[in-house]
């Protein structure tokens, strides 16, 4: 399963970017605002920078929610460098936009997902990924990682090629339980990776280890 990075801060690229886990980064408006980036020519600027930085690729989201103004974001965006991948929301539009890029080379993530159909949808079209929003999901007391199951089943059978990227991760365990719900991709904040990290059994064992060393050391 790859991992992607759900931020527009560059030192949290960085910083995952030099542990050799990072696979991609996913960024929308509202993130951008978060690291106090707006104007169309900073937000462009900004997506420059991560894409620098960044092997993989970067997910860049449209404002717009007509066919028109999503085809002429979505270009643009796609100009900026080759591992731009364009953000095109779940809606009628957004459907028609992904066919418009898809029939013309360019990638795209199909976010705001919330249904197997949607995501028949999305695959038919061509999307290269998939975006449910399993945590919200669960906000409605239903199971985001049943979704991406129900997701996962279907492409299987259907031979889709559309990637599943589970977003609106809270947790570390939401990593875990989306990769065995047959996620391929994962995008969250840093925090939620590092938090791979953690076991208490761990750190008791690294601490008698170190004990140890030091007691036959001194």
């Amino acid at each position: 399963m790859k991992f992607f990075v759900d931020t527009a801060d560059l030192d949290s690229i960085t910083e995952a970017k030099d542990l050799g886990i990072l696979d991609g980064v996913t960024t929308n408006p509202s993130l951008m605002a978060k690291q106090g980036i707006s104007g169309d020519k900073n937000v462009l600027d900004h997506y420059k920078k991560i894409c620098d930085l960044v092997e993989g690729d970067v997910s860049a989201e449209v404002i717009s929610t007509d066919f028109e103004g999503m085809v002429m974001e979505g270009e643009r965006l796609a100009e900026i460098a080759p591992n731009i991948v364009v953000k095109v929301p779940m809606i009628k539009e957004g459907i028609k936009a992904i066919s418009h890029f898809t029939n013309r080379g360019i990638r795209t993530n199909c976010t705001l997902v919330f249904s197997a159909g949607q995501a028949i949808l999305a695959a038919k079209a061509g999307a290269t990924y998939l975006s449910p929003f399993i945590g919200r999901v669960d906000d409605l007391n239903w199971n985001g990682m049943d979704l991406i199951h129900d997701i996962a089943e279907i492409y299987a059978i259907q031979g889709f090629d559309t990637e599943i990227l589970a977003a609106s991760v809270r947790s570390s365990l939401h990593i875990v339980q989306a990769a065995k719900s047959g996620a391929d991709v994962v995008t969250c904040p840093l925090k939620a990776i590092l938090g791979l990290l953690n076991h208490p059994l761990t750190d008791i064992g690294l601490a008698k280890f170190l004990a140890d060393h030091k007691k036959a050391n001194s």
